[in-house]
């Protein structure tokens, strides 16, 4: 058996922990800036508020119904993770970190609901973030029967297993079948595939000519045969991307650099956390498209290393290239985006005979860099490039104190 333990609405819930007087009442987590709805309680979701709806065109209902508002804090979120990660960890001997909120758990010594209950209160008592837990024979079937739990059970747990399985599958849209999404759901539909059950029924050919190898794979998963494992180790990311929206939108050319060099900087640390090297880097920019009588323009380039680098002064020189290439003075940018592409391995890093850098000496002060913005704190030491003043930093007018991860946050109680 496998089981997928699914954080409910983890954001939200991670904000309440400090703020009990929120439970049942409508709360929202917003994007950067500000911007657009990434996290909903169940009250909001009840209001008609869609995920990616931005704030202002729901500005009324929010002041109507006295829906609180918070801005992200990914370093909160994060730790709340660890922590319920760690507890996984200490009750099943395999737990494959899936997402920020999500994890799929090894079963195959002993599967019950009372495990799983006993697993879900753990959680709940020790971090305050409810959870619900799915259990089935392969990832796909555990990922339904998450959403049955979460969905349609008080406890929070379900186990897909015997009859109640053709039960589940028969009324479970095929569209919110992991791997198949909206397009393929369309799709599916015109041909009269409407459900799981119809999904699972159909000829392996038909699936492997319209859906390829992976939608021949979920269905032998909704038919109980194992085709994804349990992976204790992360594959290493073949782009890594590093975007942002600004506060305000950006016009001059000097703050688009600092900003293109910050975002370059922290990609090439992502990569060589990874023990990886890109060949090739891309660097985009957009308007802001809601503001329809600004002068529109979403340029992109992609240049190419001579040789494969994770050097922080390498990419970031490069990714400044690119955005002189790409820049229209006169254009307000609401985005801008460094990606690094076509990764390798840094062990299968061909070198160049034309190489004119002292890779080795590199290494050392890239290795030096990151363990010194480890230990004292992030970006203490950076490039020229970056500047100091920070002044393309995002809106968080709402964020909530870091409680867990900073000792100036940390809560104080008031016993007089």
């Amino acid at each position: 058996m496998i089981g997928l333990a699914d954080c409910n609405n983890f954001y939200v819930s991670c904000e309440r922990v400090f703020k009990p007087h929120l439970k049942n009442k409508p709360v929202l987590v917003l994007s950067n800036n500000d911007g657009c709805v990434i996290a909903r309680s169940n009250e909001a979701k009840a209001l008609g508020i869609k995920m990616g709806q931005p704030v202002f065109k729901i500005r009324h209902l929010i002041n109507k119904k006295n829906v609180e508002l918070f801005s992200t804090n990914f370093p909160l979120y994060g730790d709340f993770s660890s922590r319920v990660m760690d507890i996984l960890k200490s009750e099943v001997k395999k737990v494959e970190v899936y997402s920020i909120d999500e994890a799929f758990l090894d079963f195959s010594d002993f599967a019950s609901i009372d495990r799983a209950i006993s697993i879900k209160k753990k959680i709940e008592k020790w971090t305050g973030i409810p959870i619900s837990i799915g259990l089935g024979h392969t990832k796909s079937l555990a990922k339904i029967a998450n959403h049955i739990a979460k969905k349609h059970t008080s406890k929070g747990v379900f186990m897909m297993e015997g009859d109640l399985t053709q039960r589940v599958l028969s009324n479970f849209p095929v569209e919110d079948l992991w791997g198949i999404g909206r397009r393929y759901g369309k799709m599916l539909k015109y041909f009269g595939v409407h459900t799981a059950l119809d999904f699972k029924n159909l000829p392996s050919d038909w699936i492997k000519k319209n859906l390829s190898v992976n939608g021949l794979r979920i269905q032998k998963e909704l038919k109980g045969e194992k085709c994804y494992d349990i992976q204790l180790v992360n594959k290493p990311k073949k782009n890594i991307c590093t975007s942002r929206s600004f506060s305000s939108d950006i016009s001059d050319l000097i703050l688009l650099r600092e900003t293109i060099s910050n975002f370059a900087n922290l990609a090439a640390f992502k990569l060589r956390k990874q023990k990886g090297c890109c060949n090739k880097i891309t660097v985009f920019l957009n308007t802001n498209r809601f503001k329809k009588n600004n002068g529109q323009h979403y340029p992109s380039v992609t240049l190419n290393f001579s040789t494969a680098t994770n050097d922080s002064i390498e990419v970031s020189s490069m990714a400044i290239k690119a955005l002189n290439i790409i820049y229209r003075k006169g254009f307000m940018y609401k985005k801008a985006g460094v990606i690094l592409q076509d990764i390798v391995s840094q062990k299968e890093v061909q070198a160049s005979l034309f190489d004119n850098i002292n890779r080795p000496k590199r290494k050392s002060l890239m290795s030096s860099l990151d363990k010194i913005n480890m230990l004292i704190g992030h970006d203490i030491v950076r490039l020229a490039s970056q500047s100091f003043q920070s002044r393309w930093r995002h809106k968080k007018e709402k964020m909530s104190p870091c409680y867990t991860t900073q000792f100036s946050d940390v809560l104080k109680i008031n016993i007089n």
